[in-house]
This record gives C-alpha cells, sequence and structure tokens, in this order.
C-alpha cells in the first residue's frame, strides 16, 4: 500500500510480513528517448524515471507502485530491469515484517552505497 512517510513524503509499505527473495511487483514501463528524457528533466517526473538500456541512453517511466519506492543504502528490496520485455521487477532482500516500507537503492544494486545525485543537494 502507498502511505505517507515521515521525511520523504509517500512510499510503499506492506501489510503483511514478507519473506526474503519473494517477488513483490513486475511493472510495465514506458521507454523514452534521450530528448524525452530532457524535457522530463525540467519537470517534476524527473524524480520519477529511471535510465533504460544497456547504454543507459534512453529513460523509463515505470508504471505501478515503482516509481513511489523510497531510496535506502540499506534497502530491504531490490529491482531488476528487463530491457527486452520492457519491465521492472522488485525482490525483496531480506524478510521484511507487516507494517514495514519497502526500499529501494537507486543506484541500481541493493548494497551500493556510492553517493546519489541527490546526496550533493
Amino acid at each position: 500500500m502507498v502511505a505517507p512517510t515521515d521525511t520523504m513524503g509517500r512510499g510503499v509499505f506492506t501489510s503483511e510480513s514478507i519473506p526474503a527473495n519473494t517477488l513483490v511487483e513486475i511493472s510495465p514501463v514506458i521507454v523514452l528517448s534521450d530528448g524525452d528524457r530532457k524535457l522530463l528533466d525540467q519537470t517534476k517526473l524527473h524524480d520519477y524515471i529511471f535510465e533504460w538500456g544497456e547504454d543507459l541512453q534512453d529513460c523509463c517511466m515505470a508504471l505501478g507502485y515503482i516509481p513511489l519506492y523510497n531510496h535506502s543504502y540499506s534497502s530491504n528490496c531490490e529491482y531488476e530491469m528487463d530491457f527486452d520485455a520492457h519491465l521492472i521487477s522488485v525482490k525483496t532482500v531480506r524478510d521484511i515484517e507487516a507494517g514495514e516500507e519497502l526500499f529501494i537503492n537507486y543506484n541500481g544494486d541493493w548494497d551500493n552505497n556510492a553517493p546519489l545525485w541527490f546526496d550533493a543537494l
């Protein structure tokens, strides 16, 4: 479910416990060109798009709850991109308790601690 967070606006929460390695969402994406991305970067949608493609030259807008997962360097979920099928899937990387917020790491790998663009702001 989507609910307000204390510091990050809205987030995705679970209403029941979820075991590790459970697929929680498969979302179709709308693939957009580099030119589209330059336009989106001038809007609030900039914060909700993902780099897309093997060379990361395109971007995509994921449907479903994907754009609402908040970032954490100690995320409890990871996402995987299927460029051919135009899908993003999210699965848990550890057991998650009922009521817990689901986090992904915006770096792509659930345990990647490299600073993100918004850390410099």
